[in-house]
């Protein structure tokens, strides 16, 4: 589907409210602009994931509201579903056209980076939901040169960082091949990413091990633990 048809598509989906405006940002926010459509995507830039991993990402949804979601960003051309290979079901997997939002919503998370509140231990949290930061906020000048791979292993979660001469690449689970593997307790990692603690002391006090060479640890820190956010990687 050519992106002017999904264009007209999008158009005609049924939505509870429309700017109604030949504008591009009002166009943008009629396709996404709707309660959890965003983190919803945002779930997604991790790769293809099952239903069931989607609603356990964003405690709160509903699986009514959320099949609704999917339904209308596939109407839209932004979401297609593809076979898991162990499996033989279905993943939700965005369209080249949805990942095309990862540069957007980069820039939001920047803006919303220098505006995060104090720590609140009623906010939700989520280690994984530190993972898109993790790459957008990284120093791409560091990672100019290095192809590795970084694990994290944060409670149970993980995830990992592909970085690839001035790439850096989220992605949800495990690496198939890492060149470091960073073990991070829970709450020390909350604590990093709200910046109510400082990586180099979670380092010095040992709550972040690693497992690696000294040259993946020395070029994990440059890229990721100095790229704009306290956390390592955030």
């Amino acid at each position: 589907m050519t992106k002017a048809r999904q264009a007209r598509t999008a158009s005609k989906l049924p939505s509870r409210r429309s700017y109604e405006q030949l504008c591009t940002l009002a166009r943008t926010l009629d396709v996404v602009g709707e309660r959890w459509t965003l983190l919803l995507i945002r779930e997604l830039m991790l790769g293809p994931r099952r239903f069931t991993d989607l609603l356990d990402g964003m405690p709160g949804i509903g699986r009514n509201l959320l099949a609704a979601r999917l339904k209308h960003l596939a109407a839209a051309g932004l979401l297609e579903q593809v076979p898991e290979s162990s499996s033989g079901r279905h993943l939700y997997a965005l369209s080249a056209d949805g990942r095309a939002l990862g540069p957007a919503l980069a820039e939001l998370g920047r803006w919303g980076a220098e505006r995060l509140p104090d720590p609140d231990p009623d906010l939700l949290f989520r280690p994984a939901w530190a993972i898109f930061p993790m790459s957008y906020m990284a120093d791409r000048e560091a990672a100019r040169g290095v192809r590795e791979t970084y694990e994290f292993r944060v409670d149970g979660e993980v995830f990992h960082l592909r970085v690839d001469d001035g790439r850096v690449e989220p992605r949800t689970g495990p690496a198939e091949l890492a060149d470091l593997v960073i073990t991070v307790d829970g709450d020390a990692f909350r604590r990093i990413f709200a910046r109510d603690l400082n990586a180099a002391e979670a380092v010095a006090q040992g709550l972040v091990r690693f497992e690696g060479g000294p040259k993946a640890i020395a070029n994990c820190l440059a890229i990721v633990a100095s790229g704009g956010t306290a956390a390592p990687g955030s």
